[in-house]
């Protein structure tokens, strides 16, 4: 079961997932303490979490928006870096708010996810943001070899019959690593079929969470998992060898990210 939040008063307190709410727990837990924080909170959409967490009126929102993205400075260290995930209908007041809060926003990444209703008199919403910040624009964690995509070379190019920046498959097609782009579509999953797959409504990919972690964090980094759903960031950032916390407040939700560590070690 998942370790009760006073434990965290103790800055010894490990790998784990909690339950709490994220705005205690951000009072409580150590300062100066975490590497890469990454959140994935309610977008006001009315969805059931099993709470009323997902059904503010927009003042509250707001209000609730403002109080726990000003707490996450005072937690992490002076290289960390910050992913926020937001729809777009909140989107330019989650940028608002991060730089109010002292961060540099270095980038806004556009998701395409597959999910999504049709809409008779709309475009049907198929992209969420992620905001990237950090506290020190000069000092921070970005491995970019990590993360570099592949490409297929559509007009390879030689210089001096040597191809210039790019290589061959073991079926002679050319194709370079290249450096992602802030539009992530190579993402996109249909969420009744991925691997890791549990009833939470609004899961995030590993693929996702694992381009994140490995781009803005090393090994035995301290990762922050907040709003953690059925715990996605935490089990990647185990599965590569990061510490992790993850804050949540549905139970139920909690047994799926538990059930999820627990097969990483044979459980």
């Amino acid at each position: 079961m998942a370790v009760p939040i006073p434990l965290l008063a103790n800055s010894d307190f490990g790998s784990n997932v909690y339950r709490a709410d994220v705005i205690e727990a951000l009072d409580i837990l150590p300062g100066n303490h975490f590497d890469l924080i990454v959140a994935d909170p309610p977008y006001n959409y009315g969805i059931d979490f099993g709470n009323d967490s997902d059904k503010r009126n927009d003042a509250e929102y707001r209000a609730w928006t403002r109080n726990w993205v000003q707490k996450l400075v005072r937690i992490s260290k002076p290289s960390a870096s910050f992913y926020i995930c937001i729809g777009w209908e909140y989107s330019g007041f989650y940028q608002q708010e991060l730089e109010a809060a002292g961060l540099t926003i270095l980038n806004r990444i556009t998701w395409k996810r597959d999910k999504g209703r049709g809409a008779s008199k709309n475009w049907k919403s198929n992209m969420e943001d992620i905001w990237f910040a950090v506290r020190d624009r000069k000092n921070y964690t970005f491995n970019l070899d990590a993360v570099k995509v592949r490409k297929a070379v559509i007009a390879p190019y030689r210089e001096n019959g040597i191809p210039k920046d790019w290589t061959t498959d073991s079926e002679g097609k050319p194709f370079r690593m290249t450096h992602p782009s802030n539009i992530w579509t190579d993402l996109t999953v249909p969420f009744w079929s991925m691997r890791e797959n549990t009833p939470h409504p609004t899961q995030k990919p590993e693929a996702l969470a694992e381009r994140i972690i490995l781009a803005s964090s090393n090994q035995g980094d301290r990762v922050l998992d907040l709003f953690s759903g059925s715990g996605t960031f935490s089990v990647v950032a185990k599965r590569l060898g990061r510490e992790f916390t993850g804050i949540e407040m549905n139970p139920e939700y909690i047994r799926y990210a538990l059930k999820r560590l627990a097969a990483l070690e044979g459980g």
